[in-house]
């Protein structure tokens, strides 16, 4: 089954997100939770303590990339792509080094908002 998202700018503020069949995630979410977020030292909790390093932001944007290609584990695929798209434009909005990026990907990498509708039982 071919699928194809298409989110406007006007559905996700300042993104703009096309991915198709041919463009496989890299990652599964497992995958990209397990190496961004879990753990003690995980880069997610670095960076959201505003210690993030270039190499950081960089690891952010290669697993976050993957998470919009993914289908929810659970829970409405609208959700869904608000919320990954976010993540990844926050991810992409600190390797850029633009003003506000560090509240921005606060705000995005809230896991209880996401767990909470797509995280399976």
């Amino acid at each position: 089954m071919i699928k194809t998202w298409i989110l406007s700018a006007g559905l996700i503020a300042g993104s703009a997100f096309l991915a198709t069949a041919a463009d496989a995630p890299k990652y599964t979410t497992k995958e990209v939770m397990k190496a961004l977020h879990k753990g003690d030292d995980a880069v997610a909790k670095k960076v959201s303590k505003g210690e993030g390093t270039a190499a950081d932001f960089d690891l952010l944007v290669l697993y976050y990339t993957a998470l919009p290609l993914n289908d929810p584990p659970k829970g409405d695929v609208k959700s869904w792509q608000e919320k990954t798209v976010a993540l990844l434009d926050s991810a992409k909005a600190l390797k850029a080094g633009k003003a506000g990026a560090l509240d921005q990907y606060k705000a995005a990498v809230n896991c209880k908002a996401c767990h909470s509708v797509h995280k399976p039982d």
